[in-house]
């Protein structure tokens, strides 16, 4: 008897488990998109680049980029990690390339040459794609063993199978609530801070390549580049940051101080010392048109203009405003109100416990032959191509335990 696959979500997750599943012929395999658009966060991702993977190859590194999802992935990403997905694509025509901060885009630069190779991949497999479909209820046939998958557009397909790979959508989690899920509530990560301040006013687009954040009262922190935007800070360093503190920050609105050290490296006293030294070898420069660190000139000047002027040399600098100089550098305070998205990219903490998971399978444990597979679990990561990695790993996983059982005698 022929079987069938559902799969909930046209997006990521959805297709890479849709075209993994390894079919007897005769097996139906649908994916059912409620909107309009396929493959929505693909397109825009990496700027339209499509930043598809991370070139971190060791597990035990690899999980530390998930501030939610981190121990459950450990055993997943031996199963298929960053060197499987290069693999993966290779094998299909898509070559990858490494940029230096091993962020990993296909080596068109172009984010359709991934959703040419899905489509590709699911004409070839002859699966079924429905837009404007998505799911209205499921339950659980006793009678024959299959789940009922009611459809907005009015239809019912039986299933053997079911993938929820739906993403972010509120709609959707609230329906795996009431289905008995537990669902962890969703918060916005990956996001930049909101900041007025007279120091980053006229200095969007400047940055320090090495620079470190530090929220004071939760006392978290994170390193990478800091940039300044029209309305804040951004750059991978606020990023990260975001992203290991989305729920300590979504209970506080937002409203909250951080630290930047603008020089990750070094530290007050050092920083200090290094000034007295330009002071002596330097003394005829003007403090405002000879900055001694790696940092924008005009940065520099707004970072320390509170305790210089224009034409003060450093040879007049005192010992107190050499340390006020660095003090202003390493540890720089800013309020922050409010948050922005990301670019156009928008990722959530939040969904399916990860507790109702198997990650051997990625079946839900109180639920035999309904599986999850990317960003409607409880897991994400910091910006980089992490995200993109989980749902290719939690896909994989779950298309190969489908394909075990359709081989197998027994049923789902």
């Amino acid at each position: 008897m022929s079987k069938t696959i559902v799969i909930i979500g046209g997006g990521a997750a959805g297709f890479f488990t849709a075209i993994n599943i390894d079919a007897p012929s005769g097996t139906r395999i649908f994916i059912l998109e409620k909107s309009n658009k396929l493959l929505s966060k693909v397109k825009i991702s990496g700027g339209g680049r499509c930043n598809v993977t991370h070139a971190c190859f060791e597990s035990k590194e690899l999980v530390k980029f998930y501030p939610r999802g981190s121990k459950e992935l450990n055993g997943p990403f031996h199963q298929f990690s960053t060197g499987d997905t290069f693999e993966w694509f290779a094998n299909r025509g898509v070559e990858l390339k490494v940029e230096d901060d091993n962020r990993t885009f296909p080596i068109t630069d172009s984010s359709q040459t991934i959703i040419d190779c899905f489509l590709k991949e699911a004409e070839k497999k002859n699966i079924k794609i429905e837009t404007q479909n998505g799911l209205e209820s499921l339950n659980f046939d006793e009678e024959t063993h299959k789940w009922a998958v009611h459809t907005t557009s009015g239809g019912a397909i039986m299933s053997d199978a079911v993938v929820i790979a739906a993403g972010s959508s509120p709609q959707m989690w609230q329906k795996l609530q009431d289905f008995g899920f537990n669902m962890i509530d969703q918060v916005p990560s990956l996001f930049t801070f909101n900041i007025k301040d007279k120091r980053l006013e006229g200095l969007a687009g400047l940055s320090s390549a090495h620079a470190f954040v530090t929220l004071p009262k939760l006392k978290i922190e994170a390193a990478g580049p800091v940039l300044v935007t029209h309305w804040g800070l951004s750059g991978p360093g606020i990023l990260k940051l975001s992203a290991i503190a989305a729920r300590d920050l979504f209970q506080c609105d937002y409203k909250f101080e951080i630290i930047v050290n603008w020089l990750a490296n070094e530290d007050i006293e050092s920083l200090s010392d290094y000034f007295k030294d330009i002071r002596t070898e330097q003394p005829r420069k003007l403090v405002h048109s000879f900055s001694p660190v790696e940092l924008p000139m005009r940065l520099w000047i707004s970072l320390v203009q509170e305790y210089t002027s224009s034409q003060l040399k450093w040879a007049d600098v005192s010992n107190k405003t050499i340390d006020l100089m660095a003090k202003a550098i390493i540890q720089s305070k800013f309020v922050v109100d409010g948050k922005s998205t990301f670019k156009d990219e928008f990722v959530t903490a939040g969904g399916v416990d990860l507790k109702e998971i198997d990650f051997k399978t990625m079946e839900a444990k109180r639920f035999k032959g309904l599986y999850f597979a990317g960003e409607v679990l409880d897991i994400d990561a910091v910006t980089g191509g992490f995200n993109f990695q989980a749902a290719w790993t939690t896909s994989i996983i779950a298309a190969r335990s489908i394909s075990s059982s359709l081989s197998s005698e027994k049923s789902f």
